[in-house]
């Protein structure tokens, strides 16, 4: 049953932000909540460690100064224990300097009695560092090799 719980908070976190409503998605943190954004912060100005709902307020500021966002998709969500995953897709594009880029991520949230404690965000750093640095980032190009596909 909690894994259910879970997963619903979980969708109602996405329900909110999708939505602009960034008041709802702090209240479903806990105090102590800890949020990552993998990558170099020297080329993504939004990664790093993000600790207690107030640093997390930043980073969505961060984010939100310095990208926009038109598509992020959560696709799939895995409950078990405390933790949720969730796998999806994003789109973006630099404000400064007009470049976009698309990557898949998996998402991966902590619960503690029906609150977010952990987030982690995984997802291609590169495609978002060569869209922050003005190189043209097209799906699969950004790690340098394509996938064959049988």
């Amino acid at each position: 049953m909690a894994e259910q719980e879970n997963e619903r908070i979980i969708r109602q976190t996405y329900a909110a932000y999708l939505s602009a409503n960034l008041e709802a998605v702090l209240n479903l943190c806990s105090e102590d909540t800890e949020w990552l954004a993998c990558g170099p912060p020297e080329h993504l100005p939004y990664a790093g460690r993000h600790r207690g709902r107030e640093q997390v307020a930043r980073y969505f500021a961060i984010l939100d100064d310095k990208e926009e966002s038109d598509h992020l998709l959560a696709q799939e969500f895995i409950a078990t224990g405390e933790k949720v995953i969730v796998f999806g897709n994003y789109t973006a594009r630099i404000n400064g300097n007009g470049q976009r880029f698309e990557t898949d991520f998996v998402h991966v949230f902590t619960l503690r009695d029906g609150k977010i404690t952990n987030f982690r965000d995984y997802y291609d750093t590169a495609a978002a560092v060569a869209a922050y640095n003005g190189e043209d980032v097209r799906e699969g190009d950004a790690a340098g090799a394509e996938t064959a596909r049988d």
